[in-house]
């Protein structure tokens, strides 16, 4: 109980004020994630088409390359997480995996090829998943309880909000200068700077050490995770079955008339959604509890699925990448949140191990979108949504959440 209550308190040294007042650090850390998705999403909302369009690849390699990309920004987080909980750091971890996403970027420009691009995407993700355990494990360490749903939602909603500026910039190039391969290199050029920056501010932002555990190997770790976190991760795994990749949203616009610049501004009003509702969902969270608004997620993601299934009209495609927003909002933010509520003494270690489940699920799942695709894409759309339902079903029937507050812990 004594390692928990550690835990669980909050740096002093800068306190937050009022019920809705978050951290200093909740800030920092999210003004480092901003130009970090100001970089990524530049590139990763023309990525898709480009992919396809310019390079020449098929719908089949984008399923594959996304697959393996999401493997591998999970295949490291077990590590990272175990890692960070074992020897009490966080910023050492968080800043290497930010670096290594950054150095990634530069493949991109000295190739445009299809396995240049392929290698880009795959590495850029090891990063993305080596920085995300520590990272998140130091939110929940800065975070009151009462508000640390609301505390990811103000983090998230400023990383998403680099992720509406990068689409808005690479959509004013491509106006600009045209959808040529000469821009497409410009825009990966400039995407490199607030990466670059994105290192130097988070070095400049103080640790927050946890309790140290070097007597704990990485089997020890996952005996001692929780039961109600253990359940979680089935619901977890079958909801991740339906959870194809982004680019396949992108394509689906792009059959009913979107062109490659619209697509662009569908990618930002997602993200825009995302950053408008992050803050609510996090705040609502913390009022009615993290199971409830992570079940509306899996309604939500539903529903959606069967609206790309029947959409026929580009104002449907636009109601629906707005509902995909609200969804991802959730689940980026209150996942973590709820994690972090069942987990308290380990939590990058299972924040990890979420990660590396959900993302080692991530490949078959674009594989088999990829691959319905090409029989008909209503297809995929409908499967996603049937896993889902079975995801609702398995959250209400688990309760993930009803051990510890059944013990009062």
């Amino acid at each position: 109980m004594t390692i928990q209550r550690e835990i669980e308190k909050p740096n002093r040294a800068e306190p937050a004020v009022g019920p809705r007042a978050v951290h200093p650090d909740v800030i920092r850390l999210g003004l480092v994630s901003l130009l970090t998705d100001l970089s990524s999403e530049m590139i990763f909302s023309v990525f898709a088409i480009f992919f396809t369009t310019i390079a020449g690849a098929s719908a089949a390699v984008l399923g594959l390359v996304e697959g393996f990309a999401d493997f591998s920004a999970c295949s490291l987080n077990y590590l990272a997480g175990w890692l960070s909980d074992r020897s009490g750091r966080r910023k050492v971890f968080a800043l290497a995996g930010y670096g290594f996403s950054t150095l990634a970027k530069v493949i991109l420009l000295v190739s445009s090829s299809v396995a240049g691009l392929a290698a880009f995407r795959v590495v850029e993700r090891l990063g993305k998943g080596f920085r995300g355990p520590p990272r998140d494990a130091w939110l929940s360490a800065v975070a009151d309880k009462a508000n640390r749903g609301y505390s990811f939602g103000v983090h998230k909603a400023l990383d998403k909000t680099g992720a509406i500026l990068g689409p808005l910039i690479a959509y004013g190039l491509l106006s600009w200068l045209g959808d040529a391969a000469a821009t497409y290199r410009l825009l990966f050029w400039i995407a490199l700077v607030p990466a670059i920056l994105s290192v130097l501010v988070l070095g400049s932002v103080k640790d927050q050490p946890a309790t140290q555990r070097r007597r704990e190997n990485i089997i020890d770790t996952w005996k001692t995770l929780s039961p109600g976190f253990k359940r979680y991760l089935i619901v977890a795994g079958i909801f991740s079955l339906a959870y194809f990749s982004f680019g396949f949203l992108l394509l689906r616009a792009q059959s009913v008339g979107f062109s490659i610049k619209q697509t662009v501004l569908l990618y930002a009003l997602f993200n825009i959604a995302f950053v408008a509702v992050a803050p609510f969902v996090g705040r609502l969270g913390d009022r009615i509890g993290r199971a409830r608004i992570i079940l509306l997620s899996y309604l939500i993601y539903l529903l959606m699925c069967i609206g790309f299934a029947f959409a026929d009209a580009q104002w449907q495609v636009v109601v629906l990448f707005a509902a995909y927003g609200v969804f991802y909002a959730i689940d980026e933010a209150q996942s973590k949140a709820f994690i972090a509520d069942i987990e308290p003494d380990r939590r990058a270690s299972a924040i990890g191990v979420y990660n590396f489940v959900t993302g080692l699920i991530y490949l078959p799942a674009s594989l088999i979108a990829g691959a319905l695709w090409l029989l008909h894409p209503a297809s995929a759309f409908f499967v996603a949504g049937g896993l889902a339902f079975l995801a609702i079903a398995a959250l209400l029937a688990l309760r993930p959440e009803q051990e510890r507050a059944g013990s009062g812990a």
